[in-house]
C-alpha cells in the first residue's frame, strides 16, 4: 500500500512490495471476490476480484479452501518478525522523540534576539532543507532506513525548534505550546474517529484528498514563487483572510491523511508486513504531524497579526 503523505510518497506499503499483492486464487481454488471480505470493502487499494491472501509470499501457512470462500482474514503468523501495532507505536514514540529533543535542545541553544535571530534562522533553514533532502531519499528507497528516518527527525526538529521559538517570541506567546495542543487534539480526534467507522478511507475518499492535497500544494508553489520575485506575500494566501482560510484547509488535510495513514498500518498488519516496516508507519505519521503542526503555528501566527 502506498502512502498518501501530502508531501512525500513513501515506498513501503505498495502493493508491489509482495506483502499487498492482490493475487487471485491457485488453480483449483473457487474465485473469491471482494464480498464478505471485511478488509476488501471500501479497501481502495483493493482489487475488484482475487483473495489477497491467497499468494501471500509472508504468510507462513497456507489457508484453507473454507477460508478462501469465506474471505477470511489473514491470522497473525505463529513466527516473529511481522509488524504489529506494538512495533509501530514503538518506532513513532522513537521518532517523535527525537524530533521533541533536537527541537528543544534547537529551542536553549539557538537565541533568536535581535542580535542572534538571522544566524539561528539561517541554521534553521538550512536544516529544513536537509530534512527535505532525507525525507525525500526515504520516499525512493524501497526498504526502510532506520538511522536515515531518525536523522530526518532529528534535522527536522532543529528547525521546528527555530521557527517554534521565533515566533512564539516575536508574533505570539505561548504559540508554540498551542500548536502541540492543537496538533494532539487532532491526532486523537481522527484516531478515535477512526476506530469508531466514523472515518471510512473509500477509493473515493482517497481520490478527494489526493485532488484536494495536489491543488493546495499547487496554490502554495504559486504563492511562494509570487512571493520570491514580486516581494511581500505572493498572492497572499498565506496572510489575512485567505491565510486563515487556507490554514484551517491545511489542518482539515493533515487530518485526512492521518486517516489514510492509519488505514496503511492498519493493513500492513493485518498483510503480514514485515517488522522492519514499522520504520516506515513511524515515518509516515511523523511526517503527517509536522504538517500539522507547521499549519496550526501558522494559523496562530495570521491570528495574532491580525488582532
Amino acid at each position: 500500500m502506498r502512502s498518501r503523505n501530502p508531501v512525500f510518497s513513501r515506498r513501503g506499503f505498495s502493493r508491489d512490495n509482495g506483502y499487498a499483492g492482490n493475487a487471485a486464487p491457485q488453480a483449483g481454488g473457487p474465485a473469491v471476490g471482494t464480498q464478505g471480505n471485511p478488509y476488501a470493502q471500501g479497501n481502495p487499494y483493493a482489487q475488484p476480484s482475487g483473495n489477497p491472501y491467497a499468494q501471500n509470499p509472508y504468510a507462513q501457512n497456507a489457508y484453507t479452501q473454507q477460508d478462501l470462500q469465506q474471505g477470511a482474514p489473514p491470522q497473525a503468523p505463529a513466527t516473529t518478525g511481522r509488524m504489529t501495532m506494538d512495533d509501530v507505536v514503538l518506532r513513532t514514540a522513537s521518532t517523535l522523540g527525537t524530533l521533541v529533543v533536537t527541537a528543544a535542545l534547537a529551542w536553549a541553544l539557538l537565541p533568536v534576539d535581535s542580535a542572534n535571530i538571522n544566524r539561528s534562522y539561517g541554521i534553521g533553514i538550512g536544516a529544513m532543507v536537509i530534512g527535505m533532502v532525507l525525507a525525500l531519499v526515504q520516499s525512493f528507497k524501497r526498504k526502510a532506513s532506520p538511522a536515515l528516518i531518525l536523522t530526518y527527525a532529528a534535522v527536522e526538529g532543529v528547525f521546528l525548534g527555530v521557527v517554534s521559538n521565533i515566533v512564539d517570541t516575536h508574533v505570539a506567546s505561548g504559540a508554540a505550546m498551542q500548536a502541540v495542543i492543537g496538533t494532539m487534539a487532532v491526532f486523537v480526534g481522527v484516531l478515535l474517529a477512526y476506530k469508531a467507522g466514523w472515518i471510512r478511507v473509500t477509493r473515493r475518499f482517497y481520490g478527494f484528498v489526493m485532488a484536494a492535497a495536489l491543488g493546495f500544494v499547487l496554490l502554495m508553489m504559486v504563492n511562494l514563487l509570487f512571493a520570491v520575485f514580486g516581494g511581500g506575500d505572493g498572492l497572499g494566501f498565506r496572510s489575512g483572510p485567505l491565510g486563515i482560510l487556507f490554514g484551517v484547509i491545511g489542518i482539515i488535510l493533515g487530518a485526512c491523511f492521518l486517516a489514510l495513514d492509519f488505514k496503511q498500518v492498519e493493513d500492513g498488519i493485518a498483510y503480514g508486513a514485515p517488522r522492519e516496516e514499522a520504520w516506515l508507519a513511524a515515518f509516515g505519521l511523523t511526517l503527517t504531524l509536522v504538517w500539522i503542526y507547521m499549519e496550526f503555528l501558522r494559523l496562530i501566527a495570521i491570528l495574532n497579526q491580525s488582532d
